[in-house]
This record gives structure tokens, sequence and C-alpha cells, in this order.
């Protein structure tokens, strides 16, 4: 029976079209807006179960969400005329509904990927079609760089078609070596736009929280378009906390209120999806009905311009999602619904301005998210480095590496980064390695039932009612607590994963305790202590994570006064000092060593701190220090790069002790190397740190404290820097001599602190002296600073012989007066040089 199937869908002409490329050349691009058949129609003609198509075909048909594929699947048929599990089948993780006369088959991007791990020929499949693809998800990238792989070494035969909503489809026909694009254009009905931004500024999106005046505006808005036009109405909001709020504030409207998410229950997804039975309609989305889902009879759309995304912060070992501005061809997708049966209005709950700082396209889920779970799938690939993949857009290489890393540290890789029998056995269960561990090494710890039970907990998000306390929430989810759709999903998955598991009877710790073991095998770098005393109850705890992390309960956490956390849920908030700890376990110290073993170090600190050497032996579980002791005899090498350390905090100048003599060769050096250059040594800070190891040893090897530093001979150190290989170094007198001998036979101190080399002494010295000495070679002349009988500068020259000309006799005539007992000749250049007056008479 295919009598349902409609006749005017717009994908109906491209048929003819995409077989044919299909046949040529065995690949194909598909762009179809929503609502022209793509996810419906093209499978059944791909199968031969349309009217006119070929021979029968067994069909693969990929779908970015769980929601997705069970709604795809029932309505193909539906329009087939039989029950799912006849010629239309789905499977899902935990849920497999098919056949033996099962030809077309709808899974998850996710079973796809496990399924070309098991058996990469995919035996009796003729086409897959991956839908979607405009999305950007993870999974389905990967899946597409695979099947391209099987095309090219294993089923060149294989049939495969790349669907999306979009039109900008050039990148993936490159992908797939120049496939042809068939396009689909939607009989799609005029849309009016109208401009709805909130009366007054709301507070932008911080992590996943929304402005409660903007979930306001947008109930207010979809009050206005139901007053204001008829037809059902399609609400979009980033997630289900939103969809929750505006569905409070809709108490009243005269409308049927849905709420559509992958959480919801079947027969609030069934309604959803399905035509009003004649009251008029309020559903209230997440981008699911954007472009992978139908909803029927909307001609009102309300849009609140935000969407969700993956973001991780590998420092800090934190992945979330948060909260952004949803971008344009998100935009024109969600509008696009208000279109498909008829003319249609679209409500955007911002100003049209704003368009022109969002983003043209949604930002690829490789470049956002924790890459872990891809990392392990291209390690069991056989492409550790994910290079030999044909991705859209590579990994980002810091991404990988922290992901190469985790694997690593769980097992799954070895250290060229390939696949281990331990990975192999972790990708196999379909969850993210890290809970993978927690399910396999856990289920020896507590019991095969109880790991499979929390670990079902810990991979299925639960209701935001359900608190923060991952033992609490166990014990409501078991005792029948909790919304009835989420305790279907948690036994389901429980019951999947316990099928992966030998029987082992439960024992161990006792529930609490097994709850933070399994969740810190999950998440050992997040295993967490107490950073002060117990709180008063209900106050934020604040707590250090191993990762180094530091973290807060919520105000009325009834974890607060546990003195550690095994955490399962953190976020970070932009700007915010520390994390945010949304859902954890208690647990002991014992229990933290064992799960988080491989980060327990036992170590010899040596530091320096607070002005002087600090020696411990310390253990510890990463961040976190469990013990120390001081170090009687720490490592010599260690207590040299502390000291070093000390050299460069508190600087070269201040921490040794300068020697009058080790002060002046520094500054003739700095004189020298600043005229001259090579060979002569840079004396300054940063230069006598790099070069320490030549003029401090061995007495820096030999020092054990600040005080064997402050002992250090400078002036004899830092002669270990001078020239001597060039033999430059015995013209260190002469080029830069400390003193300098004057007429009278004194030998006065050159100044070198200043720019150029001042030789300040008194004026009667100097009779006599025509022409002072130069310095470097010739190169700088002295300036001289000639001082008064009472040592007062009383004029400063670089050319003597001038001054004794022109400058000498207006001092004269100044200084005489007042120093009558000294000698002013009225010819300083023949007369005697003194330091003495004139004798009595």
């Amino acid at each position: 029976m295919t009598d349902r199937i409609p006749l005017d869908l717009p994908i109906r002409p491209a048929l003819p079209a995409l077989a044919g490329a299909l046949a040529e050349t065995g690949a194909a691009v598909l762009a179809a807006p929503p609502g022209t058949g793509k996810t419906t129609l093209v499978p059944l003609a791909l199968a031969g179960l349309a009217p006119g198509g070929g021979p029968r075909r067994r069909v693969l048909v990929a779908e970015p969400r769980r929601l997705a594929v069970r709604a795809a699947a029932r309505r193909m048929a539906w329009l087939l005329g039989e029950r799912t599990g006849e010629s239309v089948g789905f499977t899902v993780r935990g849920e497999r509904v098919v056949g033996p006369r099962t030809v077309v088959e709808v899974v998850t991007t996710g079973v796809l990927l496990q399924r070309l791990q098991r058996d990469p020929e995919l035996p009796g499949v003729d086409a897959v079609l991956l839908d979607e693809c405009h999305e950007r998800h993870l999974d389905a990238d990967t899946a597409l760089a695979f099947l391209l792989d099987v095309r090219a070494a294993l089923r060149p035969e294989l049939r495969l078609l790349v669907a999306s909503a979009t039109s900008d489809t050039a990148a993936w026909a490159e992908l797939l070596g120049g496939a042809p694009v068939v396009t689909a254009e939607a009989a799609a009905h005029p849309v009016a736009v109208v401009w709805a931004p909130p009366p007054r500024a709301v507070r932008p999106p911080q992590g996943t929280r929304v402005d409660p005046a903007l979930l306001e505006h947008v109930a207010a808005t979809v009050r206005r378009a139901l007053g204001e036009h008829d037809g059902d109405l399609l609400c979009f909001l980033p997630g289900v906390g939103e969809i929750a709020r505006v569905a409070g504030l809709l108490a009243g409207v005269p409308a049927e209120v849905l709420q559509l998410h992958g959480q919801a229950p079947a027969a609030v997804q069934d309604a959803a999806l399905s035509p009003g039975t004649g009251g008029r309609r309020v559903i209230l989305s997440t981008s699911v009905a954007e472009s992978s889902l139908t909803v029927p009879g909307v001609r009102i759309v309300v849009d609140a311009g935000l969407a969700r995304e993956p973001r991780t912060d590998h420092a800090r070992g934190l992945s979330s999602l948060v909260t952004v501005r949803a971008s344009l061809a998100a935009g024109r997708q969600r509008a696009g619904r208000a279109g498909r049966e008829a003319p249609g209005v679209v409500y955007r709950c911002w100003a049209e301005a704003a368009d022109a700082l969002a983003p043209a396209f949604p930002a690829p889920e490789i470049a956002l998210a924790d890459l872990a779970p891809f990392a392990l799938q291209a390690a069991c690939w056989g492409s550790p480095d994910a290079t030999g993949l044909a991705l859209l857009d590579p990994p980002p290489a810091g991404a990988l590496a922290a992901a190469r890393q985790t694997l690593t540290a769980l097992g799954a890789v070895d250290a060229t980064g390939r696949a281990t029998e331990r990975g192999q056995l972790l990708a196999r269960t379909g969850l993210h390695p890290r809970l993978a561990r927690a399910l396999h090494d856990g289920a020896a710890l507590v019991g095969a039932r109880r790991a499979a039970e929390l670990v079902a907990l810990l991979s299925e998000e639960p209701p935001r009612t359900a608190g923060d306390d991952l033992a609490a929430l166990w014990r409501a989810v078991r005792g029948g607590g909790l919304e009835p759709a989420y305790r279907a999903r948690w036994k389901d998955e429980t019951r999947r994963l316990l099928n992966q598991l030998p029987g082992s009877a439960d024992g161990g710790p006792d529930d609490t305790a097994a709850a933070g073991l399994i969740t810190a095998l999950a998440h050992p770098e997040r295993v967490a202590r107490a950073r002060t005393p117990r709180p008063e109850p209900g106050a934020p705890a604040a707590y250090l994570m191993a990762s180094g992390t530091a973290g807060e309960t919520a105000a009325g956490s009834t974890l607060g006064g546990a003195p550690w956390l095994a955490v399962a849920v953190a976020d970070r908030p932009a700007g915010a000092p520390t994390a945010r700890i949304r859902r954890a376990a208690a647990l002991d110290e014992r229990t933290a060593r064992t799960a988080a073993a491989h980060l327990l170090t036992e170590r010899e600190e040596v530091h320096w701190s607070r002005g002087d050497l600090t020696a411990r032996r310390v253990t510890a579980l990463g961040a976190l220090e469990l013990e120390t002791a001081a170090l009687d005899r720490p490592d010599p090498a260690l207590v040299r790069a502390a000291l070093l350390d000390g050299l460069a905090r508190e600087g070269v100048s201040d921490l040794l002790r300068w020697t009058e003599a080790g002060r002046s060769l520094r500054l003739r050096l700095a004189f020298l190397h600043r005229v001259l250059g090579d060979p002569w040594p840079d004396v300054s800070d940063p230069a006598l740190l790099a070069a320490a190891e030549q003029w401090l040893e061995p007495e820096l090897s030999r020092a054990r404290r600040r005080a064997d530093l402050e002992r250090i001979d400078t002036a004899s150190a830092l002669n270990r820097l001078l020239p001597w290989a060039t033999g430059e170094a015995g013209r260190l007198d002469e080029l830069a001599p400390e003193r300098i001998t004057v007429p009278t036979g004194s030998r006065i101190r050159i100044d070198y602190t200043a720019d150029h080399p001042v030789l300040a002494v008194k004026l009667q010295e100097l009779f006599g002296w025509t022409d002072a000495p130069r310095l470097a070679a010739g190169r700088i002349p002295l300036t001289i600073h000639l001082l008064s009988p009472a040592g007062r500068p009383a004029a400063i020259t670089g050319d003597l012989a001038s001054f004794w000309t022109t400058g000498y006799p207006a001092v004269r005539a100044d200084l005489r007066g007042r120093y009558p007992r000294h000698p002013w000749p009225e010819d300083p250049t023949t007369a005697e040089p003194t330091r003495r007056t004139n004798p009595r008479r």
C-alpha cells in the first residue's frame, strides 16, 4: 500500500536525477530544504518501495538524533500503510525495531559508527543516506569519512548519498570526489518577518543561563502572535529548561502547549509530530525541529534566536553546553517552518540590526567538542592522527592532543596512538571512553548491575529538578521517583550496558561510596577535596579538583559537607573565578586514591618560596597534596634549578651581595659591551641569569640556601666572563680603567653609571692638564666634573683645553672670592697642580 505517499512532494521531480547520479557515480549530494520529503520519500525511492521505484535495495538512513530516527521511521511506515518494524525499521542505542522484511532501517549516526567498526563492509546494505549533514555533527562527519574509506577500499558499489537542508553543498561534493549535486526546490509559501526585540535590554547568555527577562518576552510574543494570526505555533528555544520555563509562563493560553525535545515522553513527541485534532497548538521545541522533524499545521514561528553548542576547556578538563546566538542559516531554517503548508509569519525576538553580528552558519562540532570519542573511533579505524580521514574540517591540533592524552591515561591507545585491545573494548560500548572505563573497571569493584545503573545515570541527562547529589538521584530513580520518561530511558540504558558485562555479583562499598567510585573512575581528574572547613548548612562550599580547577557547590546543596567529592558535571562560565559543580557524589580519600591511581605521585619538591629554598617530599593526587614531609638531602639538580628560579624571581642584582669591587667591574663591563660589543659580555640581569653556568659555578652547585648565594664573591665570579680566550681580557684596564691618575698623582675612580663615563675631581688637581684621556680605544671621551674646593660641581666639560680658555675665567671670577686660600692662577695650563691651599702669609 503506497497510496498515502503524497504525489506533490517537492522532492519527487528530483528523484530521476538523483537515481541517475547514483547509478553513474555511486555518490551524490542532495540539497533539499525541510518539508520537501528528502527524509521520507528519498529512502523509500532508493529502496524501491515508492511508486515507480526500481529494484529492491537495503537502505541505511543515518539521522543525528534519536527523536528524528523514530519520527522518520514511523512516518515512512505510515506512508506504506505498515507498522514500524516491517518494511521500515529503526535502531537507536538500546532499542531496535526491525523485522525479516525490513529494507529501510533508520539509525543514529552513533549506531552507524558502531556497525562500521564491527564490520566495515556493511554486508547486505546497498545504499547509505546521511541526512542533515548541514548540522555538522561530529558523528556524521566521522561516519562520512569512514564510508568514503569503505567505498575506496572495500565496497566501490556501495551507494552513498549526503543530504543537506541548505544550499552550501560545494564542499560536500568536492569531498565526495566531485559527486553531482541534485537540488530540490521547496514549494515554499511566503513567510512574513516581524522583528520583535525585547522592550528593554536583556543580559546576554552566560553558560547555559538565559536571562529570565528574555524568556518572559518570548512568552509574551507567543501570546501576541496567537492573537494576531491563525494556525499552530512553533517556538524555538535553546534547551529543555527554557522550554519548561516558557511553558509555565503560557498557562491559560487558548491552545494546547506541547514540549518537543529528546527527553520528552514518546506520547508527547507523537502528539507534536501529528496533525492537530481541532484545537490550536503551541509547540515549544529545541533546534531538533529546524530540519530533522516536520511539525504539521504550523503557520507561526516564534524564534528566541538562541542555540546550544558544546564547549571544552581542555586545560581544566571541563566540557559543557553553552548558549549562543543562533546562526543566520538556522534562522532561515526556523522561519521556513511557518511557510511549509501555507503562507506564514515568523516573530524574531531580536532587533534586525543584530543579524550583522550573527554567524552565517553553525560552527562544526569538530571545532568545539571534546574529541576523545572521535580520537578513539579514529584509532580503532586505523588512523590515529586522523590525517588519513576525508573530513570537511580537520580536528584542532590542541584538542586532538588532549584527547590522545585522555585515551592514553585510560589505556585505550598505545604510545603510537593505535587502539589497544582495551580501547577496542571501550569503543564497543557506544559510550564516551571515560564512561566506558567506569563501566568495565567499576563492575569488578561494585558489581555489574550497580556499575551499569550508575553509568546509565551519568550518560543520560536527568531532569533539571533532580538536584546535584548523584547518590540521591540514584536512590530516587531506583525507587520510582523522577519523570516516567526518564526512568524508562535509564532502565533501557542499564539493560543495554548490563548485556555488555560479564556476570558479577554486586558487592564492595555501600551505595553512596559506589556512586563516588564510579564517578571518579569516569572523571579522575575531577576528584575534589574541600578547601575550607565545613560550611554552614546550605552555604556554597569550595573545592579543588585534581586537575587544579577550583569549584564550588551551589547554595542549598547537600554536598557541601563532604570532605571529598567526585564531580560528574561542572562548568565554568566565562569570567567566573571558579567552576560550578552541578552534579557530584561524595567519596573518601581511600576511594579517591583507588579511582585516580594514575594521578598519584610521590615527588621531591624543591622550589623557591618566600625568599629562600624550600625542600619537601610530597605525595599528591594531581594538584591535591595528600602528605608532605621536610626533605633533608634534596636532589642537587633540583636545588640548583630552584636557586636559579630564585635568581630569576628576585633578580641577580638583588639576590646576590654585590661588593664595591663587583659593582665596579660590572659597570665597566656593561660600558664596554655597550660601546664595543663582542667579545665583552652582556652583564644585564637576564644575560647574567642565562649565563649562570659560566660565571656562578662551582659556587651555584654547592649552594643549598639563600645565604650561600649571598656569600659568592661577585667580582671574582664576573672575572670568569672576561674574554680570556681572545686575549682581550688583558686590555680591560686600558679600555675601561677603574681609576685615572690626574696631574697631582691622585688616582680618581671613574663613574660608569651614566651613559658616558664621568671623572669627578677638584679643579686645582687638573692644572697643567690640557687633554683628558679617552676610553674604549679612544672612542669615548671622559666627561669631567670639575669640583670646587668644597667638592661641589663648578663646571662640566668633555673638552678640557677649551674649558681652560673659555670657561675657566668665569669660574675663577666666581669662586676665588669664596675660596681665597686656594690658588686661582690666570693661566691654569702652566700652573702647578695641587691638592692643598696656599701657605699662610
